[in-house]
């Protein structure tokens, strides 16, 4: 069953969300990227385009669920199926519960069209039986095994939930129901262009009540899209935004950001600054640096200099002469899930040797910092062991610091990514 499609026909926004879905379990490549290949390499337009990222997007998100459904009308656990029946399987059940525009005979009908002939009658007869429940299914028992439950509840890992668990608490259901919402989108005002009063009336956008300079916007629609190309705006979630305002930059200051593609942070700061000062942006990533170049120069940004270095290894030429420092590490990501669901099956061993690398980081970018200046250290994951512990053996390892805030931004309480942030000064 390793033929999907037939590569006479012109691929339809279903046959190719099943090429994209069987390759993204195959190979662990994240689902932006291949949504992005797919895209360009693909002749599917307008509406086509939509349904095709949604059905990837969303079967990614709701794995877990969906494979506990299968397994609730199959013989053969989800996992034992063939890769092109079992991502038809979920693609045809995410379409029937959270897709309420498709109509239930094309969700069945087209999904067992996209196997080979043998398994057709398999897939349908799945899931026609669901359709006849009543596309209902009862999930684990919540109070016997309150993790299986949150697990299959939300599609998120077990393991995931436990280590959110130690994080959030009581407010885990929350926490993973928030994860799992459409994610809003917000754009950073270039105020050295345009006011966030005026961008707001030209996007038809709301501006954020917890945010400077960033506006609110259901959808990345052509007017916005345009702006992005002017240099009137571009994209950066609230918490993000209140994160690089917390570093305080100022007309004329000379300021450090370690970590800094693909950069938004960077041009944030910068407009801070009124395009004045210098602002170092540094990454480990080479290739990457053309992305802040770019960005900077579609933004009118002329202060910032880039350079390729490892944030463990401070330039020796600014050492102790940055007036505030940025050290937004390399994280798990777990507070962005709603925009990256592929983040949730992470291995979790490899996020527990995360701290082996944030904190030799954030010594490295102190060390820039000079007397009477500001370190800020944030992530995009709300995993106390990558953020309050970090900054809590920072602090004691190193006295000439101050803890002057801290703060993790929740989904479910804030309205915008997961984030960390702490600001710190030197005395």
């Amino acid at each position: 069953m390793n033929k999907t499609t037939n590569n006479t026909k012109k691929k339809t926004a279903r046959s190719l969300a099943l090429e994209s879905l069987i390759a993204l379990e195959r190979d662990g490549r994240y689902s932006n990227l291949e949504i992005n290949s797919a895209l360009v390499a693909s002749s599917l337009e307008g509406a086509d385009r939509g349904l095709y990222t949604r059905l990837v997007y969303g079967v990614t998100e709701r794995r877990i669920t969906l494979d506990y459904i299968i397994g609730k009308y199959s013989r053969i656990p989800a996992d034992g199926l063939d890769p092109d029946v079992r991502c038809a399987l979920r693609m045809g059940i995410y379409q029937l519960v959270w897709m309420d525009r498709i109509p239930e005979h094309a969700a069945v009908g087209e999904s067992a069209g996209l196997v080979a002939r043998r398994s057709t009658g398999f897939v349908n007869a799945i899931l026609r039986s669901f359709l006849r429940d009543g596309k209902k299914y009862d999930l684990p028992d919540k109070t016997a095994d309150f993790m299986e439950y949150l697990s299959v509840a939300y599609s998120v890992p077990r393991d995931l939930c436990e280590l959110l668990y130690r994080s959030a608490g009581e407010e885990i259901e929350a926490l993973l129901e928030a994860m799992n919402r459409e994610p809003q989108i917000a754009l950073r005002v270039n105020r050295l262009k345009i006011s966030a009063e005026e961008a707001a009336e030209k996007v038809s956008g709301t501006v954020s009540a917890i945010a400077p300079d960033i506006v609110k916007v259901p959808s990345l629609d052509e007017t916005v899209k345009a702006g992005m190309e002017e240099g009137l705006w571009f994209v950066q979630d609230e918490a993000s935004r209140i994160t690089s305002a917390s570093v305080g930059a100022k007309p004329g200051e000379v300021i450090a950001d370690t970590c800094a593609c693909p950069g938004g942070k960077s041009f944030s700061m910068a407009i801070d600054m009124e395009n004045r000062g210098t602002l170092h942006s540094f990454d480990l990533h080479k290739n990457k640096l053309s992305l802040i170049r770019s960005g900077a120069a579609k933004l009118g940004i002329t202060i910032i200099e880039t350079g390729c270095r490892d944030a463990r290894e401070p330039a020796e030429t600014l050492i102790g002469k940055a007036d505030r420092v940025l050290c937004d590490a390399p994280c798990s990501g777990l507070g962005v899930i709603a925009k990256k669901p592929d983040i949730r099956y992470k291995d979790l061993s490899s996020i527990g040797r995360l701290p082996e690398v944030q904190y030799p980081v954030l010594c490295g970018a102190a060390a820039y910092v000079k007397d009477g200046g500001v370190l800020v250290y944030s992530t995009c994951t709300i995993n106390r062991a990558e953020n309050e512990e970090i900054v809590e053996k920072f602090l004691s390892e190193h006295p000439e610091y101050a803890l002057r805030s801290m703060r993790t931004f929740w989904p479910h309480r804030d309205g915008c990514d997961g984030f960390f942030c702490a600001v710190m000064e030197k005395k």
